[in-house]
This record gives C-alpha cells, structure tokens and sequence, in this order.
C-alpha cells in the first residue's frame, strides 16, 4: 500500500482544525462538520489542540484562506505546538503546496484524513485493495505541478521526447492502479456468479457512520461485528444469516458507513462492494435518531445510494438509538418526517421485534412490490425458491 503520510504514525501527534464556512452554510451545519472533523481526527489517533475559522464568500486562490487569517494559523501552530493542519475543507494541490510552504507545518484536507483512516482500518484483503487504489489515484491527482518543470528530451535510450519527471514519477503508480483494477474486477466477476446462483433474499445495512450498523446486525443476527463509539470504526463487509419468524432465512449485510463529503475516489474504489447494495432486495437504513442532524444525514446517505445506483432498491428507515433522551424528545418529529420508520434501540434489543415483524411483512411471498424490478422475472414474479408461485 502506498505510504501516505502516516497522521498518527506518532504518539497521539496534535493538530489544528481549520474550517472556512462557504455560501450558505448555516453556523450550526458549520459546527456539526468541525465536530464531525474533530472526531475523524480522534479516530485517527490524533490530539486536537484548537480550532481556527472562517467565513468567507469564495475561497482564494491561492491559500483558501485569507491573509489575515494564515496569520492567525502561525500563531495559534505556535501556541499550541500543533504538527499538522487539518482543513475541512478540500484544497487543491497548489494550495496544500502554498500552505506547507507559508506555514512549515504539513497542511491536510478533510479527504486525505479520510484516507487515512481508511488505509489504518481496513482488514479483508478487498478492502485494502480498494483503499490502496484509493489512495494512488489521490496521490497522482495531489502531486504538485509546476510550470516550469523540465522535461527529459528523446533520444537513443530515452522514454520519449518531451517526458516529464511528472511522468516518469506516475509512471509506476499508473502501473500498479491498472493492477489494483484488474484484481478488483476480477472480484466483481466472481461476485456476479455468486449472486446469479442465490436463493435467499438479502437486505443491506447502510446509514451514516456510527449510527449503529454494527449493533443492529450483531443484535439481530448474533453477529460478532466489531462494534466502537468512533467514526469508520468497521470497514469490511460481514455478511450474516437470519431466521424470519416464519423461520425462513435471509441475509444481512453490514457495508460501510457513509459521511459527508466522502471522497469521490473512495465511493469509486468501494464499488465492488457497494454493488452488493444495488442487488439489495431491501436496505435497512439505520439513522441515529439522537443526533440533532439526523434528517441531514440521511439525506446524504440517500445522496451517496443514487451515487451508486441503489436509490430504487426498498427502503426501511429505523430510528437508532432510541433509549437516548434526545432521541425520545425528537421522536414525534422524527416520526412526522419519516412515517414508516421503525423505532429502535440496538443497544438494549427495545424495539428489535417490531422490526423483524416488518421485515417478515416486507420480506413476505405476498409482497412482491418491495422489490426490485432486476431481480423479476419478464411476468413480474420474485424469481427464487423463497418464493413459492401463487396459488391458482
């Protein structure tokens, strides 16, 4: 894999945030991301020390940021004895360059922390190949460019006229992504095959990060995901079997949270897993209902589904983590917004038959109308032993 900046390579390493509010962010939507940012980096093992904002129409150039406030970076890097800047913000590679360059300290975005914490947590070797693939495509788009650079003229044992140490430096990036490409369909054949010959319909938790996927899934199927109070804490698919109360079988499959801002390059990679949310028969979207951002976030998560063609497949909204307080005084609300959610606590099980008994309706020979129209057959029938033909 290649050897992205390591944030945390050091103990507990401190960092400065840095946010520039844009257009029509509200302050409390400018507040939520800081916070989510702090939080990405405590998973990545890093020591917040401050916080230094802005509110700004559009972005400079140059450094994003304004004059006045690169000063105040430089001075709160002194301060506090911060070692990295994170922006919340996605910078361009001249910008990153200009910042490193004004400030001395190394300057990240809010995509490259992502990364990171993907590369430290992914653990089936799927995983780290999407991540790897991740990473050199944002490596390659990052290196800055000069306008100046010298280029190598041709020549007997030269590449080529006109090469640039550009080139010959992507050269081999280029080379190894073409192979992380090639492994990745490969899978995604084997995937196909797997899936023309099953019989058992299968419903995929997606929601935000750290709304409870894992829980829930351990919950209903006595799984044993592993299970942390911190953003991306599981990254590689778990595939479970389930009883209904009829005693027929499905699968849940947990998949990857998503988050705002996630970058293009990791939704794009993920694809070979993420088509296994496109052949759902049925997505659980787990949302936590005691973050006071709840409907934002699942309008991101349904943002990201129509991203990777899974918008048409059903949908089952449960309201997570409702044994919170601030769960049960948004309740009523979160209810008029989401009118056929169910309500739940993982954590405790409160909540947990209700949504096996929608899951046995939805999931019924009966009701053909929740699924999918790819995976009917030309007359409109479920195709599939599961589903018993009707009755004349």
């Amino acid at each position: 894999m290649p050897n992205l900046y390591d944030v945390a390579a050091t103990a507990r390493e401190k960092a400065l945030l840095v946010q520039v509010s844009l257009g029509r962010q509200t302050r409390e939507e400018a507040d939520d991301s800081l916070n989510e940012l702090e939080r990405l980096a405590d998973t990545a093992g890093l020591q917040v020390v401050g916080a230094v904002t802005q509110r700004r129409d559009r972005p400079t150039p140059q450094y994003f940021i304004g004059a006045g406030k690169l000063s105040e970076i430089q001075m709160a890097c002194c301060q506090t004895g911060a070692t990295l800047i994170i922006f919340d913000n996605e910078l361009s590679p001249i910008q990153v360059n200009n910042l490193d360059l004004a400030i001395g300290i190394r300057v990240i975005d809010r995509t490259e922390l992502i990364l990171q914490i993907f590369a430290r947590r992914a653990r089936s070797a799927e995983a780290q190949i999407q991540v790897e693939l991740a990473q050199l495509r944002y490596l390659i788009s990052r290196i800055p460019v000069s306008q100046r650079q010298p280029r190598f003229g041709g020549g007997t044992g030269m590449r080529g006229p006109g090469e640039s140490p550009l080139a010959l430096r992507n050269a081999p990036m280029r080379r190894r992504i073409r192979e992380l490409e090639e492994k990745l369909a490969r899978i995604q054949a084997r995937r196909q095959v797997t899936r023309a010959h099953r019989h058992i319909p299968v419903v995929s938790l997606v929601g935000y990060t750290n709304a409870g996927k894992s829980t829930l899934l351990n919950a209903l199927a006595k799984a044993d995901a592993y299970v942390d109070d911190r953003l991306f804490a599981t990254l590689d698919t778990k595939t479970r079997r389930m009883r209904l109360p009829d005693g027929r079988a499905i699968l849940l499959t947990d998949t990857v949270g998503f988050i705002r801002h996630l970058p293009h390059g990791l939704v794009a990679c993920f694809r070979t897993t993420l088509d296994e949310v496109a052949e759902s028969d049925l997505l659980l979207h787990v949302a936590d209902a005691s973050h006071p951002f709840v409907s934002e976030h699942a309008q991101i998560v349904r943002d990201t589904l129509a991203e990777i063609g899974a918008r048409a497949v059903p949908e089952l909204v449960v309201l997570n983590k409702c044994d919170r307080p601030e769960a049960q005084a948004a309740l009523p609300t979160l209810q008029a917004v989401f009118p056929d959610a169910v309500p739940l606590s993982a954590a405790t099980g409160e909540g947990l038959e209700s949504l096996k008994a929608r899951l046995f309706t939805l999931l019924s020979p009966a009701d053909r109308s929740a699924f999918p129209a790819s995976t009917r057959s030309p007359s409109g029938e479920k195709k599939g032993p599961f589903f018993p033909p009707p009755a004349d």
